[in-house]
C-alpha cells in the first residue's frame, strides 16, 4: 500500500474542488471516532514514520488484570488442524510486565519467581491494542511469563518437549527456568524450540522478552524493524503450543500433488523429516493415508540424535479436484513407530495430520493464470489481522467472520501483507478462497537495505519459514516475495528476487512466485522480474498524485495496463491493490467521501473488465485497520490511526461502496474454460 503525499483536490481530469480548512478534531473524542470510524475534520499530513524516535515508550493500552500465581498444566486444544499429535495449547493464566526503561535484562526478570511487578493476562495478547499515539506505534519491550507443570506421561523419563510460538512481534528471546534457550526475529512466522532443562515433576517458568521497537538504542547498527504499513502490535500475536516427543519427531511434512494433463490422475509426492531424539539408534517405520489410499515410506534406521528425510510417491486415480467452486480436500495422516535394538516389537510414537487438495494452478504460455485448465480472472480483497478490542491477537471467531465477509463480497482471493494465521488458511482451503501469501520483511524495503546481509537473511528466512509451515494448503495461489520495493529494481533487488524465487521452487516445485510493485508509468520494463510467475501492480491511479502527478489522472490507468502487458507477455499480471479512503458523506468529486469511493470502485472495476488477459484484481482493503498515528492516506480529512480505504469499518458496518464491489464481483465469471469469454 503506497503512501504518497495526499492530494487536496478531486481526481477527475476536469473537475476539481478546493477544500476549506476545518476545525481540528477534539482529542478526547478520538476513542469514539475509532469505534464509529467516522470522518475526522482535522487536516492531517502523511508524516514520515522513520523520522526520529519518540521521546519515550508508551505504557500498555491493553487492559490487564491482577497477577496470578497459579501454576497450570497446559491442556488446550489446537486452534487449527495441521500438525503433530498431542499438541497442547498453553492456556490458562499468563503474566505480563512492561519494560519501558529496558531494564528487564539487567534486572534478570527471566529468573524471577514471584509475581510482584507483573500483571495478569492470557495468550495471545498484544500490549498496545487500542493505541493511538506515535509512542504506542513506535514500540517498546514487554515480557511474558508462563508458570506450568508438565502433563502426566507414561514415558516421562525419556520424553522430549518442544514449545511452538505461532508469532511473536518482533524480536523474541526465550528463557526456560532462567536459561536462555533461543531467539527469533520476525512477527508472522512460527518457530519451535526444544526445552532442554525441564523440571519434570515441579514448576517450569517459560519467559519471553518481546521487542517491537522501530528505533534502536544508540550504538546498535541498522537492522530490520517492523513494517510501516500497519499498526505495530507488540508481543504474542498468536498462540503458544507445547508438545511431547517420544523418541521420534515428525516435522516438515510436505504433500505435493501434480495433476496430469488429462486431469484423470495425480502423482503425489510426500516427504517427512524424522528426528531421533534419543541416545540410541531407532528403527523408524512411517506409513500414511491420503484420503482412503494407503502409502508407506518403508523402514529406516535413524541414528541417535540425527534426522533423516523420507520420501514416497504414489498415483491417485480419478482425483476430486480443489477449486473455489468445489473445494474438495483430502485428509492426510502419517504415523510412525520406533523400535530400539533390544525391543522385540515396534511402538507407535508419533503422528501428523493435515488436509490438502489436488489442483493445477499454472501460468499458461500466453501469460494467463489457469486453474484446472480454466482461465482465471479472480476478484479479491485484502485483509489485515486487526480488531477493535484485541488488535492483532484475533480469535477463531474473528477469523471466521472476516472470511465469511470475504466470501459474501464475491471474492475468490484474499491477499495479506504477511502469512495469515493457520486457521485463516484452513478456512480458505475449506471455503474455496485463494490466497496471495506474502512475507512482510521486504515491505517497501529500500535498495540499500536489500544490499545488507542482515535484511536479506531475514527476508529469505521468512520465505523459508512460510513455505515450511504453509505449503500444504491448496488455497495458496501465490507466494509473494515482496511488496512495493523500488519499481525500478537495482542490483540488490534483482539478486534477492532470483534467490527468493529459487528457494520457493526448491521447497515447493509447483508453487507460483509472486511480487507486488507500485504502478508508476515511467518505470519501464524490468529484466529483474524475469524469475517472477505472477506480477501484481498496485493501482492508485486517480487517488494518489504519485511522483510529479504521474498517477493523478485515472484515465492513464488503461494505457499503463496495456504497457505492462507488452513488457511481460509471458507472465501472469494482476492488480494487487486499488482503493480510496472514505469516512464521510459529501460530493462525488471530493476525496474522502463515500460517494467518491463508490465511484472510484466502479470505475476501476469497469477498466479491469476491458482487459481479458488480466488474471485478477484485489481491492485494498475489505475492512478498515489501524495503520499509524499520522496516517492521511490521501484523504484531506482523515481519522488516524485508522486506514479508511476499507469497505467495512472495524465495527463491521458497511460503507456504500461495499455493495458496488459485491454486485460487480458476483456478476463476474472469475473462472472460465480456456478461450471462454467474460460474463
Amino acid at each position: 500500500m503506497t503512501w504518497w503525499a495526499p492530494q487536496l483536490s478531486g481526481s477527475f481530469r476536469t473537475l476539481h474542488r478546493s477544500m476549506p480548512r476545518r476545525t481540528p478534531f477534539p482529542a478526547f473524542l478520538l476513542a469514539a471516532a475509532l469505534l464509529a470510524s467516522a470522518g475526522s475534520p482535522a487536516l492531517a499530513e502523511e508524516g514520515d514514520p522513520d523520522s526520529g524516535a519518540p521521546s519515550s515508550p508508551a505504557a500498555p493500552t491493553t487492559p490487564m488484570g491482577p497477577p496470578s500465581a497459579e501454576v497450570t498444566v497446559p491442556s488446550g486444544k489446537p486452534l487449527y488442524l495441521e500438525g503433530q499429535d498431542g499438541r497442547l495449547l498453553v492456556d490458562g493464566p499468563w503474566l505480563f510486565r512492561a519494560d519501558l526503561g529496558d531494564v528487564g535484562l539487567s534486572q534478570r526478570w527471566y529468573g524471577q519467581g514471584g509475581v510482584a511487578g507483573w500483571s495478569g493476562t492470557t495468550a495471545p495478547m498484544v500490549w498496545n491494542a487500542g493505541g493511538t499515539t506515535r509512542e504506542s506505534y513506535e514500540g517498546s519491550v514487554g515480557w511474558y511469563r508462563k508458570d506450568f507443570k508438565l502433563p502426566a506421561s507414561r514415558t516421562a523419563g525419556t520424553d522430549q518437549w518442544i514449545v511452538r510460538f505461532e508469532a511473536v512481534n518482533f524480536r523474541a528471546t526465550i528463557w526456560l527456568n532462567g536459561r536462555q534457550i533461543g531467539t527469533h526475529v520476525g512477527g508472522y512466522t512460527p518457530f519451535e524450540l526444544r526445552l532442554p532443562n525441564l523440571n519434570r515433576t515441579g514448576v517450569n517458568r517459560l519467559v519471553i522478552r518481546a521487542d517491537n521497537r522501530r528505533a534502536m538504542p544508540t550504538g546498535i547498527v541498522s537492522q530490520p524493524i517492523p513494517a510501516t504499513g500497519w499498526w505495530n502490535y507488540g508481543g504474542l500475536q498468536r498462540e503458544v503450543y507445547l508438545r511431547k516427543v517420544d523418541r521420534l519427531d515428525l516435522t516438515d511434512v510436505h504433500v505435493e500433488p501434480r495433476l496430469s494433463a488429462s486431469r484423470a490422475t495425480a502423482t503425489v509426492d510426500v516427504e517427512a523429516t524424522v528426528t531421533n531424539t534419543t541416545r540410541s539408534n531407532q528403527l523408524a517405520t512411517v506409513s500414511g493415508r491420503f484420503g482412503k489410499q494407503s502409502f508407506t515410506f518403508g523402514e529406516q534406521v535413524v541414528a541417535a540424535g540425527r534426522a533423516v528425510t523420507l520420501s514416497t510417491r504414489f498415483v491417485v486415480k480419478r482425483p476430486k479436484l480443489w477449486s473455489p467452486a468445489k473445494p474438495n480436500l483430502y485428509r492426510v495422516r502419517l504415523a510412525a513407530t520406533a523400535q530400539g535394538a533390544n525391543e522385540r516389537r515396534a511402538t507407535p510414537v508419533a503422528g501428523y495430520t493435515l488436509e490438502t487438495g489436488i489442483r493445477s494452478l499454472v501460468v499458461s504460455g500466453a501469460g494467463q493464470l489457469t486453474l484446472n485448465g480454466q482461465t482465471v480472472r479472480f476478484r479479491g480483497v485484502a485483509i489485515h489481522e486487526d480488531t477493535l478490542a484485541r488488535g492483532s491477537a484475533m480469535n477463531n471467531d474473528d477469523r471466521a467472520r472476516l472470511m465469511r465477509l470475504a466470501r459474501d463480497s464475491g471474492s475468490t482471493l484474499v491477499r495479506a501483507h504477511y502469512p495469515l494465521h493457520p486457521y485463516f488458511q484452513q478456512l480458505a482451503d475449506r471455503m474455496g478462497i485463494l490466497l496471495w501469501n506474502e512475507i512482510p520483511a521486504t515491505y517497501q524495503l529500500s535498495e540499500s537495505d536489500l544490499g545488507r546481509p542482515v535484511f536479506r537473511k531475514l527476508a529469505l528466512q521468512e520465505v523459508r519459514e512460510d513455505l515450511l509451515a504453509n505449503r500444504n494448503h491448496p488455497s495458496i495461489a501465490v507466494w509473494s516475495v515482496g511488496n512495493e520495493m523500488a519499481s525500478q529494481p537495482g542490483r540488490n533487488q534483482a539478486t534477492y528476487l532470483a534467490a527468493a524465487a529459487q528457494l520457493i521452487r526448491t521447497l515447493h516445485p509447483t508453487g507460483l512466485v509472486g511480487l507486488a510493485f507500485a504502478g508508476h508509468p515511467e518505470s519501464g520494463c524490468q529484466a529483474a522480474y524475469a524469475p517472477i510467475d505472477v506480477l501484481g501492480m498496485n493501482d492508485y491511479f486517480g487517488w494518489y498524485t504519485g511522483v510529479g502527478g504521474n498517477i493523478a489522472d485515472r484515465d492513464e490507468l488503461s494505457p499503463f495496463l496495456d504497457a505492462l502487458r507488452k513488457c511481460y507477455p509471458k507472465q501472469a499480471l494482476a492488480v494487487t491493490e486499488y482503493g480510496a479512503e472514505a469516512n464521510r458523506e459529501g460530493p462525488v468529486e471530493e476525496k474522502g467521501t463515500y460517494e467518491f469511493q463508490r465511484e472510484f470502485v466502479d470505475y476501476h472495476l469497469r477498466e479491469f473488465a476491458t482487459k481479458p488477459w488480466l488474471s485478477g484484481s484485489v481491492y485494498w482493503a475489505l475492512q478498515e485497520f489501524r495503520i499509524r498515528n499520522a496516517w492521511g492516506g490521501g484523504n484531506p480529512w482523515p481519522t488516524p490511526p485508522i486506514h479508511q480505504k476499507g469497505l467495512v469499518r472495524l465495527d463491521w458496518t458497511e460503507k456504500p461502496a461495499y455493495q458496488v464491489l459485491r454486485t460487480s464481483y458476483r456478476a463476474t465469471r472469475q473462472y472460465a474454460p480456456r478461450g471462454g469469454g467474460r460474463k
